[in-house]
């Protein structure tokens, strides 16, 4: 008897440890595909103010689960010609997972930079 006990309580607690690590993958892979569509926006449409506000009201929405979000915008020129040719959005937060977050912080704070090449006619 107190074997089978044991046995399905160790059962269960490395179900509960699985089904939050799938979470935090998941939710990994929600954050950098959120934070790609948004460069992409920012690129397709060559940058500024108005596009980053359309961009990152999206990617709020797309993430709207997390509250913590910081975004950071950098544009970078690549080949020496004035004008950028990459647009680069760094997003961090934590993992929205209630079981890891006893682990170090390393394995909970999430941060993510994404790079786009801009559009444009040549």
């Amino acid at each position: 008897m107190v074997a089978s006990v044991v046995g399905v309580t160790a059962f269960l607690v490395m179900l509960l440890f699985a089904v939050q690590l799938t979470l935090n993958l998941y939710a990994t892979s929600t954050v950098t595909a959120a934070a790609f569509d948004a460069a992409r926006i920012v690129a397709g449409s060559g940058g500024g103010p108005e596009r980053e506000a359309e961009a990152e009201a999206r990617l709020r929405t797309l993430l709207d689960g997390y509250t913590d979000l910081d975004l950071a915008w950098d544009y970078r020129d690549t080949d020496g010609v004035p004008g950028a040719d990459e647009v680069a959005l760094r997003v961090e937060t934590e993992h929205p997972t209630r079981l890891l977050r006893s682990l170090p912080s390393p394995f909970q704070r999430l941060v993510r930079t994404v790079v786009v090449r801009v559009e444009s006619f040549r």
